[in-house]
């Protein structure tokens, strides 16, 4: 074979290498983990969010893998889950939850995750400010004002006694019964902290409260999600007002609500993925909270305990829940 024979061997060979690479580039597909705390509906319903976002934007399946881990309320799965996702190459990770974000956070330093329903990232130490996290993170928040909750409530009914439900150790949990009990003192209301640490303490702990308080804070304690049906039934036969900051918990029977919706905090995370997906640094892209609240009424439970629904407060309502 002859030297311009061979020179044209080598090329044709060199371009038929170069456009097997620029296909399997083409056809490379991005790799995205998903972790959620635990089977929460707001956790469901912001995975979906983030997911039609993603898809809207060009990042559905089969342009993307999805890897989708459930820790089911346990750090241990977790932590299990977080390492999985280091350990695989991810081009990011999607984390739903204060605890699944704070353990991702910890263990995941060179993959970028973007995180939603937490509700203070700043507070829980995920973040070293809500401009910019000032390391791999970004995300929505899910955070509403305590000032709205007690407003709300005392508009509702004369409240004087709130009890709070919370966990120790859930960080979202926790933040929310500091705030309150920041406030206490300008809002006249008395704040009382309600430990819930095991599912089958809540019917005796329960009991004790419908004694001490007018009305009950559910905050967005996994303990509180799992027992929401049981707290609001002892609530109702007290006839003690239930509130809280998720939409999703007035669908399980918490009479009143001052809540972001649960869908549009995953939308929100999603445009935020978009950007990381494109390019951008995390700590580029500042953490927001969805703007638009609603004022929810649950009225099945009105009717189921009795209560009395002004009708100045009716006019505030932005969603009833039948």
């Amino acid at each position: 074979m002859d030297r311009v024979a061979i020179r044209l061997l080598f090329l044709s060979v060199a371009a038929a290498v170069m456009i097997g690479l620029f296909s399997v580039e083409a056809r490379a597909e991005k790799r995205i983990g998903v972790l959620l705390w635990s089977e929460e509906p707001y956790y469901i319903l912001g995975q979906k969010g983030i997911m039609e976002q993603l898809k809207a934007d060009g990042f559905g399946e089969p342009a993307v893998k999805y890897t989708i881990e459930n820790a089911r309320g346990s750090k241990a799965k977790a932590v299990e889950a977080a390492q999985k996702f280091a350990a695989s190459g991810m081009d990011l990770i999607i984390t739903l939850g204060t605890s699944a974000t704070l353990v991702t956070a910890k263990a995941v330093k060179d993959v970028p995750i973007v995180f939603c329903t937490v509700y203070d990232p700043v507070e829980a130490g995920i973040a070293d400010d809500w401009k910019s996290s000032g390391n791999n993170t970004t995300g929505s928040s899910t955070m509403v004002p305590m000032s709205m909750i007690v407003k709300t409530l005392k508009e509702f009914a004369p409240v004087k006694r709130l009890a709070v439900l919370y966990t120790p150790g859930e960080k979202n949990s926790e933040a929310q019964l500091m705030e309150l009990q920041k406030i206490q003192a300008d809002s006249k209301v008395k704040v009382i902290p309600v430990i819930l640490g095991r599912e089958e303490e809540v019917p005796q702990t329960l009991a004790e409260v419908m004694q001490a308080a007018d009305a009950i804070f559910l905050t967005g304690s996994s303990i509180v999600g799992a027992t929401a049906p049981l707290i609001v039934d002892m609530a109702n036969k007290g006839k003690v007002v239930t509130i809280t900051h998720l939409d999703t918990l007035v669908t399980k029977g918490a009479l009143l609500g001052v809540a972001a919706n649960s869908y549009l905090v995953g939308r929100l995370a999603g445009k935020k993925a978009v950007k990381v997906l494109k390019g951008a640094r995390p700590s580029s892209i500042p953490i927001e909270t969805e703007k638009k609240l609603d004022i929810l009424l649950n009225r099945k439970t009105a009717k189921a305990g009795g209560f009395h629904v002004p009708q100045h407060f009716m006019k505030k309502v932005t969603k009833v829940v039948e």
